[in-house]
């Protein structure tokens, strides 16, 4: 835990996908408190011309674009704690790619221990194990 979905503009980067996936890892670990061994990250590329903001594609305006999607275990992150990981993705992948609008997204998705896990057990099984 958790999963994180990138999806990037442009055509893909070998070395930008390997900087935004370490940048994200370091911060999810950092603001989140996550376990490295257990984050698994996917990347994704969408070309400027398929990528729309206010009804013109990316290619038109010049610019790049992220979305970021994070399942993480709900109740485990404050309001806070999550605040300050949304702004700290958004200025990491502002300082990797200048040219980014504004209109990028980071979603955390709280998900429910009793419906969300991996390697065939749910996080709530696992807090249970835990004796937490």
């Amino acid at each position: 835990m958790p999963h994180v979905v990138i999806h990037l503009s442009g055509t893909p980067d070998a070395k930008l996908t390997r900087q935004v996936v370490e940048q994200v890892n370091a911060l999810t670990q950092e603001l989140l408190d996550k376990k490295l061994e257990v984050i698994a990250a996917t990347v994704q590329y969408i070309p400027s011309e398929q990528w729309f903001i206010g009804g013109k594609t990316l290619a038109e305006l010049g610019k790049s674009a992220f979305h970021l999607d994070i399942s993480i275990t709900d109740e485990t992150n404050t309001k806070a704690e999550k605040a300050r990981y949304l702004r700290a993705v958004f200025e990491a992948m502002a300082r990797l790619r200048p040219d980014l609008h504004e209109v990028s997204y980071v979603h955390l998705i709280d998900a429910r221990a009793a419906a969300y896990g991996y390697g065939g057990r749910t996080q709530e099984y696992r807090h249970q194990q835990a004796g937490v």
